[in-house]
């Protein structure tokens, strides 16, 4: 192939435009409500190095100038980190939106920088105020005010930022009320009829004081249920549950950036051995940034003792082998990952897709080509194949047919 296919990435992020909630809530909450002030902040705790640290901030006149989002109780300043592409030097320092690269989070430089990176489409995870998955809204004790700022970013992800211009081209991405199953599926089924059938959801709910799958209530039934009725991808993105992998507290970050794998992993053997996929055979689960390499093992292992202990003393009765549950069902997300490509005949071709992780420290923007090319040479991909991981398997997961996109 002399050039590869045009990009679909599955993983990329904006953030959220300073009055993307003050300009959509009542009057009554623009002083609570999510609002951004230009301040100087300094930090206060928490080790750059240390994964299991928090950072603090708060107002100083000797700290760095940051646009800083305000929302109730919360202060949570613009980080580097949240739009990394366009800084020579990254760390864990604030920003603002003037400093920041105006593609994060401006439509019309989106699409541009979209098409200097060989990228035809993308999906887009929410990044700054409401986290991956809207952790953010779920913390809040006014569920009110938060049930309104999670239709607030719908509607804007599904009227604006995927609209216009972006139309076929942003595909839309929306939250749900985590905190509320009835509520989360009828947001789904309200945003499916206004044109948006992918919604981020925590890789792990129970760190989040949430149910986990395997909840014997089956607490998340209205949700699978109505991911399955409207068509909806439940993606979940690395860092989704609020906890990332570590080894101890004093632990250089690398290590966790290292590990990030794990929460996809832990997501789908619950998915797995929960019965969820076989319950909802028309369920569909997409991992973003959790790559692929560590599937064949994990399977081979899953399979060996669904076979030794079909008695249920494990804890499982599924009726059939776990990897059985795998083939157009989960679809896998990769950047950089050629050993998990070099597994793809264990894998399923079928199952892995393509991200740039825009605008975020391990996007390969400007040079998403390169790198495509270059993991598809190490693996020795034929054309189909690379066209596979390139866009078609993100057609085949996303139904993108719906936006236009049929090859």
């Amino acid at each position: 192939m002399a050039e590869p296919p045009l990009i679909i990435s599955v993983d990329d992020h904006v953030v959220e435009p300073p009055d993307l909630w003050s300009s959509r809530l009542p009057a009554r909450y623009q002083d609570r409500g999510p609002r951004i002030k230009r301040q100087k902040m300094k930090m206060l705790g928490g080790a750059e190095g240390g994964a299991g640290s928090g950072l603090r901030w708060a107002e100083d006149a000797d700290g760095e100038w940051s646009d800083v989002w305000y929302y109730d109780d919360l202060v949570s300043p613009l980080m580097m980190v949240s739009a990394a592409v366009g800084f020579e030097e990254l760390g864990f320092g604030v920003t603002t939106f003037d400093e920041i690269r105006l593609g994060s989070w401006d439509q019309a430089a989106r699409l541009a920088d979209m098409a200097a990176n060989h990228v035809d489409a993308a999906i887009n995870f929410p990044n700054t105020l409401p986290r991956f998955c809207g952790q953010t809204f779920l913390e809040r004790e006014d569920k009110d005010l938060s049930l309104l700022c999670v239709k607030a970013y719908n509607d804007w992800m599904i009227d604006e930022w995927s609209a216009g211009a972006g139309k076929g081209t942003l595909i839309p991405l929306t939250m749900v009320p985590l905190w509320d199953a009835e509520l989360a599926a009828a947001e789904i089924h309200r945003c499916a009829d206004k044109g948006s059938f992918a919604i981020t959801f925590p890789e792990n709910p129970y760190p989040l004081g949430l149910p986990s799958i395997h909840d014997a209530g089956n607490n998340w039934a209205p949700v699978f249920r109505a991911c399955e009725e409207t068509g909806t991808v439940l993606c979940m993105h690395i860092g989704s549950s609020s906890r990332m992998p570590s080894t101890s507290p004093d632990a250089p970050f690398i290590i966790s950036s290292t590990l990030t794998f794990q929460n996809a992993m832990g997501s789908l053997l619950d998915y797995v051995f929960s019965g969820t996929l076989d319950k909802y055979p028309h369920l569909t689960l997409a991992y973003s940034e959790g790559q692929v390499g560590w599937m064949p093992y994990i399977f081979e292992r899953a399979d060996k003792l669904w076979e030794e202990r079909d008695d249920n003393n494990f804890g499982s009765s599924l009726p059939n082998p776990p990897s059985s549950y795998i083939p157009g069902r989960v679809y896998g997300c990769i950047f950089d990952d050629a050993t998990g490509l070099r597994n793809r005949d264990v894998i399923g071709m079928d199952q892995i897709c393509f991200e740039t992780d825009y605008p975020h420290a391990d996007s390969t923007f400007p040079e998403s080509k390169e790198v495509l090319t270059k993991i598809c040479q190490q693996a020795g991909l034929d054309d189909d194949e690379t066209y596979k991981l390139a866009r078609g398997n993100a057609i085949a997961a996303f139904g993108l047919e719906r936006f236009g996109i049929t090859s």
